[in-house]
């Protein structure tokens, strides 16, 4: 089974029909997952741009106060996937249902509250769970242009810089500050702004979205994920070869820049989309949560490892992407961005796969069946053109993740698990019980509106120190010079 397979259920309205006990948990399924693919899955579906982002999330929570609140960040977001879950199967059996998704799960359980207002807007609370998954995949694909557009901007122009150093410099759009001109002068490279990149990304991009069929792409997606953890152990080597003074670091940042770190970190456990669909596929089901902590425990370890290591490497210069804090002096850390481009690349599909599954079925069904086929490609093209916009208007990797990540993941990692939750035990909740539920769920929206606050006024008003302007890159895309 691949990720193709794991992404094709996100989306699938179950639920309607009834079916036997044994068929609405059933005990052994033949032709499911088995538990190590179960466990591969959970890890690819938590491994992306976002691992590359925390080492600048460490830097604005500090080089303590971070790691520590990555690691309650990751068992709370772990207890919610668990919540999730239970909730599922409770709903599922009490019910009779087959099992049940994200969305569908939220529905049922308002429907079986026994307040009116939850049952009357049982129809309104699907919806918004799926808004907000398609929110979500979609900002993923918008992080998914800025990243690529940065590392080929540097693999292009780092090459040019190894190949033709004394040539003279053509420039077509200047982003040189603290000595970036002098760079790329003496790169003798050819600078074409970051939005070129992402426009000539589109086309390419464009016609990956008209994949329907993602099992297709077994083998792609399959040589990607290879390629994605070549690249996550040369980037663990280079970085171990000179690991810094953490003294030499803010223990804890300014509490001005935390909300960054929510955004960033949230972003980053971007896999509980997956976990319903990977546990209903699953072979022997019971086996889920065994599953679901050994590889949560591993994203966790890795995480906390590259973002703290990350930091510790670089410093206060860490990027937006740790694979753009690598220099160009040497071909194994061009592979490194290649290699992980090319992750990314086919890995846009996937996650463009389930926006696509929601919005396209909903507009072609408004239709005659002659015009079906190019309503599919024309609105396929339209989700495609909107999150190059995005990219293009915030060509920021930092700031298009932690966006995200506020907005969107935020919600669906921690308010709707623990609000599902109380609505399943609604009859009698234990006191514990409601100021957990109700503490995740206030993190969660605090984290929503502070994270969304603090990244539109740092697009809007970009600040000089710290951050690049908007209109200059060079501080985010490519290594400050020494002072001479």
């Amino acid at each position: 089974m691949t990720d193709m397979e794991v992404m094709t259920p996100l989306m699938e309205e179950v639920g309607g029909d009834e079916n036997s006990d044994e068929e609405s948990e059933p005990e052994h399924q033949p032709h499911g997952t088995t538990f190590t693919q179960t466990l591969l899955h959970l890890l690819k579906g938590n491994i992306g741009t976002g691992l590359l982002g925390l080492p600048l999330a460490v830097k604005n929570a500090g080089i303590v106060l971070g790691p520590v609140c990555l690691v309650v960040m990751g068992v709370v977001c772990v207890h919610c996937m668990h919540v999730l879950v239970t909730c599922s199967h409770q709903l599922s059996e009490r019910l009779k249902k087959s099992p049940l998704g994200y969305s569908d799960t939220v529905a049922v359980a308002m429907e079986t509250s026994s307040s009116h207002c939850l049952r009357k807007g049982a129809h309104f609370g699907r919806h918004l769970v799926n808004f907000f998954l398609v929110l979500t995949q979609l900002g993923f694909c918008s992080v998914y242009f800025v990243f690529l557009a940065e590392n080929i901007k540097q693999v292009v122009e780092g090459h040019r810089g190894n190949t033709t150093a004394a040539a003279p410099v053509m420039t077509l759009y200047s982003n040189s500050s603290e000595g970036g001109g002098t760079d790329a002068a003496a790169s003798g490279a050819m600078m074409l702004d970051q939005r070129v990149y992402i426009l000539l990304l589109l086309p390419l991009l464009i016609l990956l979205s008209f994949i329907t069929d993602l099992r297709s792409m077994a083998a792609l997606s399959a040589a990607a994920n290879v390629c994605m953890a070549i690249s996550l152990v040369l980037i663990f080597t280079y970085i171990l070869h000179d690991v810094g003074d953490p003294r030499q670091l803010p223990f804890v940042s300014t509490w001005s820049k935390f909300p960054f770190f929510f955004g960033t970190a949230i972003f980053a456990f971007e896999g509980i989309g997956v976990v319903l669909p990977l546990e209903n596929q699953m072979r022997e089901p019971k086996r889920f949560p065994q599953a679901l902590d050994i590889g949560m425990a591993i994203v966790i370890i890795l995480y906390v490892s590259l973002a703290t290591l990350g930091y510790l490497r670089f410093g206060d210069d860490i990027k937006g992407s740790i694979t753009l804090n690598l220099p160009h002096d040497t071909w194994s850390n061009l592979l490194v961005k290649v290699l992980y481009s090319f992750g990314i690349y086919v890995s846009f599909a996937v996650q463009f796969f389930v926006p696509a599954e929601i919005v396209v079925p909903a507009v072609c069904e408004r239709v005659s069946d002659p015009w079906r086929r190019p309503a599919d490609l024309c609105t396929r093209t339209l989700l495609v053109i909107v999150t190059c916009v995005v990219a293009i208007l915030v060509p920021r990797l930092d700031l298009v993740i932690s966006l995200v990540g506020a907005v969107s993941s935020s919600a669906l990692a921690l308010v709707f698990p623990p609000l599902v939750e109380l609505v399943v035990h609604s009859v009698r909740p234990s006191t514990f019980l409601l100021l957990k539920d109700l503490s995740i769920a206030i993190l969660g929206f605090l984290g929503f509106l502070t994270g969304t606050y603090v990244t539109v006024g740092e697009i809007i008003y970009p600040e000089e120190q710290g951050h690049a302007h908007l209109h200059d890159d060079t501080n985010w895309t490519t290594p400050t010079a020494p002072p001479l």
